[in-house]
C-alpha cells in the first residue's frame, strides 16, 4: 500500500516530509507515523510521532475540547509521581527525536512531546507517543477515551495515486 498517499488522505493535506508508519490498526490503516526532526525544507519539527488515524484524531479531539489538556496539566502539577513520569517522557522523547538529527545540523527542534518543555500541550502527540509503546502517562490516561480503534470499514480506499477517502467510512461511537 502507498503509505504516503494514504496518510495524505487521512490528514487532508500533503506531507511536508517522508513519514514512516509505525502503528497500524486492525484494518492495516496507518494510525501513527514517525516524522523526521527536520522537514524537507529544513524546518525543525518537534513532533516525532504524528497521530494520523481519523478516528483516533476525532476521539482525542473530544477529550481536548472537554478541557483534557488543562486537566492533565493540573494532574501533572498536583500528582508528583504523574508529574515526574511526564518529565521523563518529555526528556526521552526529545532524546529519541534528537538522535535522528543529521550530523552537523545547524537547526534543531526543541522541547519534548509536542515541542513543549514542561506540562501538556497536545493530547494527540502524547497519545501517539503512548500508542507506539513508549512510556507516557498523559497518553496512557488518554487511551481509554480513544481505544479501541474499532472501525468496520477502512478510512481510505486504494493506495498510491488511487488513494481516496472511503465514502462508507464513519467514525464508530
Amino acid at each position: 500500500m502507498g503509505d504516503r498517499e494514504v496518510v495524505e488522505v487521512q490528514i487532508g493535506r500533503s506531507l511536508r516530509s517522508d513519514a514512516d508508519v509505525v502503528v497500524r490498526c486492525h484494518l492495516d490503516m496507518p494510525v501513527v507515523t514517525r516524522v523526521p526532526p527536520l522537514l524537507d525544507d529544513g524546518t525543525p519539527f518537534p513532533t516525532l510521532y504524528w497521530l494520523v488515524c481519523p478516528l483516533a484524531v476525532k476521539r482525542v479531539g473530544r477529550v481536548e475540547s472537554a478541557a483534557g489538556v488543562a486537566s492533565m496539566d493540573r494532574k501533572a502539577m498536583r500528582d508528583p509521581v504523574f508529574g515526574a513520569a511526564l518529565e521523563t517522557a518529555h526528556a526521552e522523547y526529545a532524546a529519541e527525536r534528537d538522535a535522528s538529527l543529521p550530523p552537523g545540523a545547524e537547526l534543531a527542534p526543541t522541547g519534548g512531546v509536542g515541542g513543549t518543555r514542561v506540562g501538556v500541550k497536545c493530547l494527540h502527540a502524547h497519545y501517539a507517543h503512548h500508542a507506539v509503546g513508549r512510556s507516557n502517562p498523559v497518553g496512557a490516561a488518554t487511551a481509554p477515551w480513544v481505544e479501541p480503534l474499532d472501525c468496520s470499514q477502512p478510512c481510505v480506499l486504494g493506495d498510491g495515486e488511487t488513494a481516496r477517502s472511503n465514502p462508507e467510512w464513519s467514525a464508530p461511537r
